[in-house]
């Protein structure tokens, strides 16, 4: 699976990367719209374990965002993959991050389930007050299919976001 890009890569997670991921999500920094977890190792690591077995029936798939060079800077999830679409989230990027981690891992994602998978369209839902990750999404194309009190719920077509990679692809040549 080829999911490399001008400055960073995904590759699945593995139990050796607890570690990293916990620290992530404890960190005041980046967890702020993120589920809360236990401040716990063998916590991480079961899930993670448990998480493969997912990850082997195709269920699920949780990828370590890294740069070329192999330091890790950030995650990615693609979940509730079903009547031919996916849904991502626990994205986080840390300060280890490249200039553009953010276009470059959502690309990524977008290849995985569009491309790799075969998927027509990717779902899922932002905490409102997370405004720069929605202006994001909508630049990719997503379109709002709603909200409730705490959530604003995305689309986002295999078309539509065909269409916007010419303006993404440009923006990483240029860098």
């Amino acid at each position: 699976m080829d999911l490399n890009s001008k400055s960073i890569r995904l590759r699945l997670i593995e139990v050796a990367d607890a570690e990293f991921v916990l620290g992530l999500r404890l960190d005041e920094t980046y967890n702020k719209f993120l589920s809360p977890v236990t401040p716990n190792i063998e916590n991480q690591i079961q899930w993670i374990k448990n998480y493969k077995v997912k990850e082997s029936a195709g269920e699920e798939f949780y990828f370590i965002i890294e740069r070329l060079d192999g330091v890790r800077c950030g995650t990615v999830r693609i979940y509730d993959i079903e009547n031919n679409h996916f849904t991502w989230g626990s994205w986080i990027l840390n300060a280890e991050k490249t200039r553009f981690s953010a276009v470059e891992s959502a690309l990524l994602v977008y290849k995985f389930g569009f491309e790799i998978m075969g998927f027509n369209k990717s779902v899922f839902e932002v905490i409102k007050e997370n405004e720069k990750v929605i202006s994001f999404h909508e630049k990719f194309g997503a379109k709002r299919t709603g909200e409730d009190d705490i959530n604003v719920y995305f689309e986002l077509l295999n078309t539509d976001c065909q269409s916007k990679l010419p303006y993404f692809e440009a923006i990483l040549k240029g860098s």
